[in-house]
């Protein structure tokens, strides 16, 4: 017959037991915290750095994007998100729509602004860029979306 010190552990064993539970829990968590935080960092140092291609390879990925939105029925397309982090703001300015916010934009999303303003603005395209996440409250990604709609009051905003 077994005795209940076999069958039955003492509280503090179990407690010991939670607490290793708990503790490979929280490490655990925290390898795919930094895991993530890593993968963000390479991210942002790869948005930092111009694509570096030439303007007519630019040219013709936004004509085959374009062109593809137009056969769907579209009047606009979303470009693309970035992090905050490629504003020297933060994203500050484009959220309060200020004059001037183009100038806050770093790596490839000044790129995309200028790819814009260089070759589509001309030809009646419209950007609009605005913040599209507030996480705790505070500016957080922003996305851009190129228009062709016949509205043409504002060449590009921030809103």
């Amino acid at each position: 017959m077994m005795t209940s010190d076999y069958v039955l552990p003492t509280a503090q064993e179990l407690q010991k037991r939670l607490a290793l539970a708990e503790a490979q829990k929280a490490a655990e968590e925290a390898r795919h915290a930094a895991a993530a935080e890593a993968e963000k960092k390479a991210l942002l140092d790869q948005l930092s750095k111009p694509l570096g291609i030439a303007d007519n390879e630019h040219m013709r990925r936004a004509g085959a994007v374009i062109e593809r939105a137009v056969a769907n029925g579209q009047t606009e397309v979303f470009v693309g998100r970035f992090p905050n982090e490629l504003c020297t703001d933060r994203g500050r300015a484009i959220n309060q729509a200020e004059p001037g916010w183009e100038k806050t934009l770093t790596g490839q999303a000044k790129e995309m602004y200028t790819f814009w303003e260089k070759h589509l603005r001309a030809r009646g395209y419209r950007l609009r860029v605005q913040i599209v996440d507030f996480p705790g409250g505070m500016p957080g990604d922003i996305g851009a979306t190129l228009s062709w709609a016949a509205d043409h009051s504002q060449d590009s905003q921030a809103a």
